[in-house]
């Protein structure tokens, strides 16, 4: 959350000018920005095997989901807003909205889990592969089709989470978090220290955090610039 924060913050200043960044090319920017999905998507699926081992019915996994798909719609809408010609249609909460419900309905697959995580993300190269020889058809670029993740080409948004390969990653969660869940329990019970309960804080509300920190810092960094002007 502290790491997103932060790329976020820098993100908005290049936006509004103070800094000169490629947010979209430049390894140093894209390489963090996987790094945050991969951890944000790893926890998802974690969370979800100790939600499932202690019970989570399918109606409270339901207003869970409905929770995330209405910040999702919001999350288009409001980059719709700031972004008309590059809003985001399939970002990190499309994706997990889309994600955990695969991930409910293959969560007794056991060790195939790991397999399929590897398999998922191997795809991707799999797919690019497939484009580079010919044998992919151009309709997966399209941008009802390129929520598969099956592309040749980057779509234009300024958020882009598909199933391929990040559906991957959550499949690792779920199967890293059964086997933590059924051989080192404990490691999931580690007591935290007092300084560290903010941090805490932010993992157990991290879906409203998610959602408002942007406006704060966006409101931050534009009263910046109304007073200094």
């Amino acid at each position: 959350m502290l790491w997103m924060t932060g790329f976020h913050f820098c993100f908005d200043l290049n936006h509004a000018g103070f800094l000169q960044q490629n947010f979209y090319s430049d390894p140093f920017w894209t390489w963090q920005r996987n790094a945050i999905v991969s951890l944000f998507l790893l926890c998802a699926g974690v969370s979800q095997a100790v939600a499932m081992q202690q019970g989570q019915s399918w109606a409270r996994f339901a207003r869970r989901w409905c929770q995330i798909a209405l910040c999702a719609l919001l999350v288009s809408a409001g980059s719709w807003w700031m972004f008309s010609q590059s809003f985001i249609y399939f970002g990190v909460l499309h994706g997990i909205a889309v994600m955990l419900i695969i991930v409910r309905l293959t969560a007794a697959w056991g060790a195939w889990l790991w397999l399929l995580g590897g398999l998922a993300i191997a795809t991707k190269f799999i797919a690019a592969y497939a484009h580079s020889a010919g044998f992919a058809g151009a309709f997966l670029n399209e941008k009802t089709w390129s929520v598969l993740g099956l592309i040749s080409v980057k779509p234009i948004t300024e958020d882009y989470v598909p199933l391929v390969p990040w559906l991957g990653v959550v499949w690792l969660g779920l199967a890293l978090g059964q086997w933590l869940l059924a051989q080192r329990p404990q490691w999931l019970q580690l007591a935290l220290p007092a300084a560290a309960q903010p941090i805490v804080w932010l993992g157990r509300w991290s879906l409203s955090y998610y959602m408002l920190h942007q406006s704060v810092l966006i409101g931050l960094l534009s009263a910046y610039v109304w007073l200094r002007a």
